[in-house]
C-alpha cells in the first residue's frame, strides 16, 4: 500500500531545493548583470533548464528582466531598487539623499539623479525631474557604465590609478565602440583637480546631454555613489557651470556627511 505521508518529506526537499536554486540565480544575476543563461548555468553549476525556470519565475515576480534582448541577457528589475533593500543597521543611501536631491533640483530647475556604484556600473536609485518640457530622463533602475557618465568620472577620480586601469580592461556590453581612454584619463585628472566632473554634448554615451557630477563617499572616504545634474544641451551654457557646479559638489558633500553620521 502506498504511503502518502512518506512522500511529503521528499516533496518538501525538492521544493526547498527549487527555491534555493532560484535564489542562487537571483544573486548571480544581481552580481554579474547583464548575464545570459549559459553563463549563469556555468557559474552556479545549476542545469540550464533549472536556471531558465528560475529566471522566468523571477521575471514574473518582477525581480528580474531581460536587459539585452539581442543577446538574451538578464538584469535586476527596478522593483528591487524601489524596495530600498539594505543591510540591517546601515543607512539607506536613497533615504538619506532624497531630500538633498529634491532641494538641488528645485534650486536649479533641472533633472538631478542619484546613482549608486555597483561594480563597473552606476545604478540610478532616485531621480527628481525638472518641470521644464525638454528634460533628461533616466528611469530608476537604469544601469550605466562608470566610464560613460560624469557621476562615474567623479567616482573614478577618487579611486587609485591601478583600480581605474583595471576598469579600463573590462568589456562594455551593449556599446559598439569603446571610449577614448586617453580622453578619459584626462577627464579623470581634471575632475580630481576641480572636485566635479563634466560630461558634454560630445559624450560617446548620451550625445546632446550636458551633466555635472560629484562623488558621494562613505564613512571611510570611499566613493560609493554620485549625484548628477543633467541638462539638455540645447539649454546648457558653459556659464552655468559656475552656478551649478558648486551646488552639485555641496549636495554630494552633504550626503557624504549624512552617510558618515548615520
Amino acid at each position: 500500500m502506498h504511503d502518502e505521508e512518506a512522500d511529503k518529506p521528499a516533496s518538501g526537499v525538492r521544493s526547498m531545493n527549487s527555491v534555493l536554486s532560484t535564489l542562487r540565480v537571483f544573486e548571480e544575476v544581481a552580481q554579474r548583470q547583464p548575464i545570459g543563461v549559459s553563463e549563469l548555468a556555468r557559474c552556479t553549476e545549476i542545469p540550464k533548464s533549472t536556471v531558465q525556470r528560475g529566471l522566468i519565475t523571477l521575471q514574473q515576480a518582477g525581480w528580474l528582466k531581460v536587459v539585452d534582448p539581442e543577446h538574451a541577457r538578464w538584469g535586476v528589475a527596478p522593483r528591487v531598487l524601489a524596495l530600498g533593500l539594505r543591510d540591517c543597521g546601515k543607512p539607506d543611501l536613497k533615504e538619506v539623499a532624497e531630500p538633498v536631491v529634491k532641494r538641488l533640483a528645485a534650486e536649479t530647475n533641472e533633472t538631478v539623479m542619484l546613482a549608486e556604484r555597483d561594480g563597473d556600473d552606476l545604478v540610478v536609485v532616485a531621480s527628481q525631474d525638472t518641470d521644464q518640457i525638454v528634460r533628461v530622463v533616466l528611469d530608476v533602475g537604469t544601469r550605466v557604465p562608470l566610464l560613460a557618465t560624469s557621476g562615474g568620472t567623479a567616482i573614478l577620480a577618487l579611486l587609485g590609478e591601478s583600480e581605474v586601469e583595471e576598469l579600463f580592461t573590462h568589456e562594455l556590453p551593449g556599446f559598439a565602440q569603446p571610449p577614448d581612454f586617453t580622453a578619459l584619463r584626462r577627464d579623470i585628472a581634471q575632475t580630481a583637480k576641480r572636485g566635479y566632473a563634466l560630461n558634454g554634448s560630445s559624450s560617446w554615451f548620451r550625445p546632446q546631454v550636458s551633466s555635472i557630477g560629484a562623488a558621494i563617499t562613505d564613512s571611510a572616504g570611499r566613493p560609493v555613489a554620485a549625484i548628477t545634474l543633467a541638462v539638455p544641451d540645447t539649454r546648457y551654457t558653459r556659464a552655468q557651470e559656475k552656478t551649478f557646479a558648486p551646488l552639485v559638489v555641496a549636495a554630494a558633500a552633504e550626503v557624504s556627511r549624512l552617510l558618515a553620521d548615520n
